[in-house]
């Protein structure tokens, strides 16, 4: 088969999420539903938040940007996900590619990072209230979120950089919705052993220290819990954990599924499905699962909804 610099490639095919045409039109609806959810659940969480002082706090600090990233990053993949439904014409240039693959991974590996410091802040939360604020002041929270961006920068440019080196075939019909790693590894002509050895080395890095971030905070967390007498005490402590361990979950596990098994093991056709999770479902779920069932939000809301009402 003839091959080409992967400089010199024009453009990708994306193939999209299915070629079935009776359900494009169903399936377009469908995402687009949750597209304009998780836009106003995210943006509305976000001005929230920032209009209300009394959100000014480290937990409601990291979930506002929790809340940004995703935003972001869906709107990196949807909208091309929701034209390839309605649209023949399913080609992305090869610089579009990059960089919608890019900032997928910046956002992404941002999203698991900032999971885990919010895990981390909920362990002092509950283990050291009384050195709560101490612990979590402004600079050591700016500080945890310029590392959160940080790892999602290198992540993504080593990524990309890798990718921006492959040779890529004269067929350039990725099996995808969106430009991903391992699709796009799929139609590479050369050897991809370096790229997959980069895939494991770093998705491992990015899932792997966010987890253990996480197991740790919540195994100290458990053990305060265990040790509080007030039955009420820790119905409200494993309330507060129990939403973020769902996220967390869906978020993790899918990841994990999609980027740590052989592509022999795991057909792209599953992976599509399984990447839904983390590009469409858990930023659609996550301002419900963190914010509406959160006291201080809905009095925040009330409080709003009450003003304009009033004026």
């Amino acid at each position: 088969m003839a091959a080409e610099n992967s400089s010199f490639l024009a453009e990708f095919i994306l193939a999209g999420l299915t070629d079935q045409p009776g359900v494009q039109i169903p399936l377009f609806f469908l995402f687009l539903g949750f597209y304009v959810v998780t836009v106003v659940g995210n943006l509305g969480l976000i001005t929230l938040t920032g209009l209300n002082s009394h959100l000014h706090t480290p937990m409601y600090f990291f979930l506002y940007n929790l809340s940004f990233i995703d935003f972001c990053y869906s709107s990196v993949i949807t909208p091309k996900m929701l034209m390839s439904f309605v649209s023949k014409k399913k080609g992305i240039s090869y610089a579009g590619c990059m960089t919608q693959l890019f900032f997928f991974l910046f956002f992404v590996v941002s999203e698991s990072f900032i999971l885990s410091a919010m895990a981390y802040d909920r362990h002092v939360a509950i283990c050291n209230p009384l050195l709560y604020m101490v612990t979590m002041s402004p600079q050591v929270c700016l500080l945890l979120l310029l590392g959160v961006y940080g790892m999602g920068f290198a992540g993504a440019m080593a990524h990309t950089a890798c990718m921006m080196g492959v040779t890529f075939c004269a067929n350039n019909l990725v099996n995808h919705y969106m430009c991903d790693i391992l699709p796009l590894l799929e139609r590479a002509c050369t050897s991809t052993y370096v790229n997959e050895l980069v895939v494991f080395v770093v998705v491992g890095i990015d899932i792997g220290v966010p987890t253990v971030t996480i197991f740790i905070s919540y195994a100290l967390i458990l053990s305060s819990i265990l040790h509080i007498r007030s039955t009420e005490g820790r119905s409200k402590a494993f309330s507060t954990c129990s939403s973020h361990i769902i996220a967390v979950s869906l978020f993790f596990g899918s990841g994990a599924f999609m980027y740590l098994k052989p592509s022999s093991i795991l057909p792209m056709n599953q992976g599509k499905v399984s990447s839904l999770f983390y590009t469409t479902v858990v930023p659609m779920l996550n301002p419900l699962i963190y914010s509406l069932r959160n006291k201080d939000v809905k009095v925040a809301l009330k409080k709003i909804l009450n003003k304009n009402a009033f004026s």
